[in-house]
C-alpha cells in the first residue's frame, strides 16, 4: 500500500462511520430487551449487547475525532499526514475493536464501567494513542502561531492518554482494595475522558466555523481562547458532579458544576455570534456542515438545561443511576458530539470527486427526521427515568416488576425512536461512505485509463 495515496484523516473518518453503523444496530437490538425481555438471551443477551453498543459509539467518537485532527492538520499544512506510524495507529485500533467485540461476544469481561472488556485490549488502544500524540506534534510543529483549535486538539490528545492510563489504576491492589477511592477514580475518569474528546471536537467545530465563514480571526479571539481555558479547566475538574453520591469534599462538586455550566453557555454564545456573520452564499456552500453545527448548538442548549437540574444535589439523588442519566449521555453523545462529527464528515469527505448536492432533498429529509427521532428518544428516556426516580425514593414502593410495567409505553416509544434514529444516522453514514468509496474507485479507473492511453500512444 502506497502511503502517498492515503489520506489518514479520511481513513479514520470512514472507519469511524462503519463503527457507528455497527453501534447503532447493536443499540437497537439492546433496546428491544426493554419491550421483549430475554431478547437474544441464548446468543448475546443484554449483558453483551449493551457494552458492545456503548463501546462502538465511543469508538465512533474517538476515531472520528482522530480523523478530524488529521484532516485539519493536512489542510493547515497543505501536506499529507500519512506515514508508517499513522497506518500502524489505524491498524492497532482495528485490532483492538475486533478484539473487544470478541471479548464481549464470548463474555470475557474484566474492566470497569464503559470499559468493561478484557483489559488486555487496552494495550493497543494506549499504544495507538501514543502514536497519535507523536504524529500530532510532528505535524503541529510546522504551524507558526497555533490558532485555538490546534491548542484544543493538543490538550484533548495529551489528557486523553493520561486519563486513559489512570482508568486502569484499579489493576493496582492499593486502589482496587479501597472501594471509595476506586469508585471515585472510575467516575472521575469517565468525566475527564469526555472532557478530553470534547476539547478535540469543540476545536474541530471552531475549525469548521473558520472554514465556513472564511474569517481567520474567529480562532484567535479572546472569547474563544476563554472557551479553551474553561474547557481545559473543565476536563480537569468537571467530574466533580459525577460523584455527588460519594463521601467527598463538597467544594469539588461545586467547582465541577460551575465550570461545566459556564463552558456550555460560552459555547452557545460563540456559535450564536458566528452564525450571524455567515452570509447566505457561505451557508449554502457549506450546507450540511453548517446545518449540523446549528443542530449541535440546539442540543447544547437542551443539555445545559438538563445538566443544571441534574447537578443540583437534591435532584441528583433522584436521577442518579436512572434513565435520566442515560438520556443526558445520549443527548451529549448523539446531539452534540455526533452532530459535530457529521458536520466534519460532510466537510472533509466532500471535494472535487465527492459531492452531496445531487441528493440534497433526500439528505434534508433525513436530517430533520433524525432530529425529531433524537428528541423523542431523549424525551422518552427522561420520562422513564423520572418515573423510576420517584419509585426508588418512595416510602411505599410497588414491586419492581409493577413499576417496570408502568414504563412499558415509554420503552416502546424509546425503541421506535431508536430504530428511526438508527435508520436516519445509518443513511447519513452510508451516504458518506458510498460517496468516498465511489470516488476512490472512479479515481483509480481514471488513472488506469490514463496509463492505458499513454501506453497506446507510446
Amino acid at each position: 500500500m502506497n502511503k502517498k495515496n492515503i489520506h489518514t484523516g479520511k481513513l479514520f473518518l470512514i472507519t469511524s462511520l462503519i463503527v457507528l453503523i455497527l453501534g447503532l444496530l447493536l443499540g437497537v437490538l439492546a433496546s428491544l430487551n426493554y419491550i421483549l425481555p430475554g431478547n437474544l438471551k441464548e446468543t448475546l443477551g443484554f449483558i453483551s449487547l449493551r457494552p458492545m453498543h456503548v463501546s462502538s459509539v465511543m469508538f465512533w467518537i474517538i476515531l472520528g475525532a482522530t480523523g478530524c485532527v488529521y484532516n485539519g492538520l493536512e489542510i493547515i499544512n497543505k501536506k499529507k499526514t500519512a506515514n508508517a506510524l499513522t497506518l500502524i495507529q489505524w491498524g492497532l485500533w482495528v485490532a483492538a475493536i475486533i478484539g473487544i467485540l470478541y471479548s464481549y461476544i464470548t463474555k470475557k469481561f474484566g474492566g470497569r464501567e464503559y470499559w468493561e472488556f478484557d483489559p488486555l485490549w487496552a494495550l493497543p488502544i494506549a499504544t495507538a494513542w501514543l502514536l497519535f500524540l507523536i504524529n500530532f506534534f510532528r505535524s503541529a510543529k510546522a504551524i507558526a502561531q497555533w490558532p485555538v483549535y490546534v491548542w484544543m486538539w493538543m490538550t484533548g490528545i495529551v489528557f486523553f492518554l493520561f486519563t486513559f492510563i489512570e482508568n486502569y489504576l484499579w489493576m493496582i491492589p492499593y486502589f482496587r482494595e479501597h472501594f471509595i477511592s476506586d469508585t471515585t477514580i472510575q467516575w472521575k475518569v469517565n468525566g475527564s475522558l469526555v472532557g478530553s474528546w470534547n476539547q478535540i471536537l469543540y476545536g474541530t467545530a471552531f475549525f469548521l466555523m473558520e472554514r465556513i465563514s472564511g474569517n481567520t480571526n474567529i480562532a484567535r479571539s479572546k472569547l474563544i481562547f476563554s472557551m479553551y481555558f474553561l474547557g481545559l479547566f473543565n476536563l480537569m475538574f468537571n467530574w466533580g458532579h459525577h460523584i455527588y453520591t460519594l463521601p467527598t469534599e463538597a467544594y469539588i462538586r461545586y467547582i465541577g458544576y460551575g465550570v461545566t455550566m459556564t463552558e456550555w453557555i460560552i459555547f452557545v454564545r460563540i456559535i450564536y455570534t458566528w452564525k450571524q456573520s455567515v452570509t447566505d452564499i457561505q451557508k449554502h456552500y457549506h450546507y450540511f456542515p453548517y446545518r449540523f453545527l446549528l443542530a449541535a448548538d440546539i442540543w447544547v442548549f437542551l443539555n445545559i438545561g438538563q445538566a443544571l437540574l441534574m447537578s443540583i444535589p437534591a435532584i441528583n439523588m433522584y436521577t442518579h443511576g436512572t434513565h435520566v442519566t442515560v438520556a443526558h449521555a445520549m443527548g451529549t453523545t448523539i446531539g452534540i458530539n455526533s452532530m459535530i462529527l457529521f458536520a466534519a464528515c460532510f466537510e472533509f469527505l466532500s471535494g472535487k470527486c465527492e459531492s452531496f448536492n445531487f441528493d440534497i432533498k433526500r439528505l434534508n429529509r433525513v436530517f430533520w427526521f433524525s432530529q425529531v427521532s433524537l428528541f423523542i428518544f431523549w424525551f422518552s428516556l427522561n420520562i422513564a427515568g423520572i418515573k423510576k426516580a420517584v419509585w426508588q425514593m418512595s416510602l411505599h414502593q410497588v414491586p419492581f416488576s409493577k413499576m417496570m410495567e408502568g414504563l412499558h409505553f415509554w420503552f416502546i416509544l424509546f425503541a421506535i425512536a431508536g430504530f428511526c434514529l438508527m435508520a436516519t444516522l445509518t443513511s447519513l453514514a452510508l451516504t458518506l461512505v458510498k460517496a468516498y468509496l465511489g470516488c476512490m474507485i472512479n479515481t483509480r479507473r481514471q488513472k488506469s485509463s490514463f496509463f492505458q492511453e499513454t501506453s497506446l500512444i507510446n
